[in-house]
């Protein structure tokens, strides 16, 4: 093969990839705008429906919380002993408050939060679903008149959705962590702790950091149900759609994480 055919071959093969990239995010944001619409929509959440949305969100929720809770807690404990810690061996008492909520709440426990969601709910569930839709599941629920993304993909989105923003719950639990290890036991400080994490959630900061766990939350949750969604042929396996779905969340959550850190420090 000569090189100017080398180089059509991989122009060609460049350009369906790229057309396939752009296909996948196309689907991505054609089923977002569909399941926004059902879930606006009353009729989603009578009858079957939504018991099959309360179901799922239960079983979302209830499984991991605990779990999650106390994962939490032991890692806002290490971080901010880390950080506190080295605040003060360095004389840099002042910041250390200013370093643990910047660090910890703003930045770290979204993400975590996120990634844990997406490892212990979103995906598996994307590739459940893959399968029993590749099993003809989606047919026999149009057989029976019943629409399959408000019968089991709707689910599935608000479930991840919900339990994605539990980075609340543990905001509030570094918050109260953080307290403890800065000023201990003591009820003295309260007031200064309050001027000090009012200083940092200014209505701007407050604004990106409410937009960045929405946005990590919507990510988590739609990704792995749009890849599900897709056509992949039968050559790839079940795996490629999980690792698929991973790859394309942690680009979309690394762009958010980038726009976020502008708008908070430039």
């Amino acid at each position: 093969m000569t090189g100017a055919g080398m180089l059509g071959g991989w122009l060609l093969g460049a350009g369906r990839g790229l057309l396939g990239a752009l296909a996948g995010w196309w689907l991505v944001l054609f089923t977002g705008a569909q399941l926004m619409v059902l879930a606006f929509s009353p009729s989603s959440y009578r009858a079957q429906a939504g018991a099959g949305v309360l179901r799922e969100i239960e079983r979302a929720a209830a499984p991991g919380l605990p779990g999650f809770t106390v994962l939490m807690a032991l890692f806002n404990v290490v971080v901010i002993r880390i950080v506190v810690v080295t605040a003060f061996a360095y004389g840099l008492e002042p910041y250390a408050m200013d370093a643990v909520v910047r660090v910890l709440v703003l930045e770290l426990i979204p993400l975590v939060a996120a990634l844990y969601v997406a490892v212990d709910y979103s995906i598996p569930g994307g590739s459940q679903l893959f399968k029993w839709r590749r099993a003809g599941g989606f047919e026999r629920l149009r057989a029976q008149g019943q629409d399959p993304l408000a019968r089991e993909v709707l689910p599935r989105v608000l479930g991840g959705l919900l339990v994605s923003l539990l980075a609340a719950v543990s905001c509030v639990i570094s918050l109260l962590l953080t307290y403890v290890a800065v000023y201990g036991f003591t009820l003295a400080a309260l007031p200064r702790y309050n001027r000090a994490v009012g200083h940092i959630f200014n209505p701007a900061v407050t604004l990106i950091f409410g937009l960045k766990t929405g946005l990590f939350a919507l990510t988590v949750a739609l990704l792995p149900v749009a890849n599900a969604l897709r056509d992949i042929p039968r050559k790839r396996t079940r795996t490629s759609v999980e690792l698929q779905g991973l790859v394309q969340m942690f680009v979309l959550m690394l762009l958010i994480e980038m726009a976020a850190l502008v708008g908070n420090y430039y």
